[in-house]
């Protein structure tokens, strides 16, 4: 057990935070059943933690309340541990862009497949999956244990408009896009929406120019203008009669939004 406590030490006194039960299996000469009861120990006085099977994090002193390191200090480890492409999306994303209205509980994390979610101590990760995840544009921040990937703000817009449901419903979206305009560029917005869905880039503009953000939407109004086809509501799966058509955006507004003042 002193060496299990000692190897984690040296490796968090090092700038390392996170293990696997084989590297500590082999640093330290013993079996995997060997390590993974040492790790089970140290996890029991919360030396560690693991938010995936086979995979630790070290926990400092300052997290020992949270009883894990916070998600995006273990989630780009644990990706590349997975050789998982990801970036922090939605709600998460929008924070690291200044659009805190509300604080989201979960971390949100985007992948080209569904994953269940992750809770590790007070942590919780929940996954989306996100078609042509690789082409979406992101950023990097850093964090105190390395960068985390977080879409841009065109970005998590497009993902914000996208996926509602996964954002507290279309009112808090539109709250989180008025908070979030002042750093979306016109014409990277377009680039954003050409990776989604074209209903997502028409109930997108259709929400910033309600939150005032004209000059944001302008670029994206071309873009649907020239490529939309059919008409979408504005609510999938929510009955058009008596929905108000808005031709610009070739969509049927089939809900009343109202953002938070």
């Amino acid at each position: 057990m002193p060496k299990a406590r000692d190897y984690i030490a040296n490796l968090a006194a090092a700038g390392r935070y996170h293990l696997t039960v084989e590297e500590m299996g082999k640093a330290l000469g013993i079996s995997r059943n060997a390590a993974a009861l040492a790790l089970n120990r140290l996890s029991k006085q919360a030396l560690v933690a693991s938010p995936a099977r086979g995979f630790y994090t070290i926990v400092p002193p300052e997290y020992k309340r949270l009883g894990s390191l916070p998600a995006d200090q273990f989630v780009p480890a644990l990706m590349q541990w997975r050789h998982t492409e990801y970036y922090a999306g939605l709600l998460t994303a929008a924070q690291y862009h200044g659009a805190a209205h509300h604080r989201p509980q979960v971390f949100q994390v985007m992948l080209d497949k569904n994953e269940r979610p992750i809770r590790c101590g007070a942590v919780r990760v929940s996954f989306v999956a996100r078609k042509r995840l690789r082409e979406v544009p992101v950023d990097a921040f850093n964090t105190p244990r390395g960068t985390v990937r977080v879409s841009t703000p065109e970005a998590t817009a497009v993902d914000l408009a996208g996926y509602p449901r996964h954002a507290g419903g279309l009112d808090q979206v539109a709250t989180v896009l008025s908070e979030l305009a002042e750093k979306i560029g016109s014409q990277p917005l377009v680039v954003a929406a050409s990776t989604a869905p074209m209903p997502w880039s028409q109930r997108l503009g259709y929400l910033l120019e309600l939150v005032g953000a004209m000059d944001q939407a302008s670029g994206l109004k071309n873009y649907v203008r020239d490529n939309a086809r059919d008409w979408t509501p504005l609510v999938p799966g929510r009955t058009r009669k008596r929905a108000k058509p808005s031709e610009e955006w070739r969509l049927y507004v089939n809900a009343e939004v109202e953002p938070e003042a």
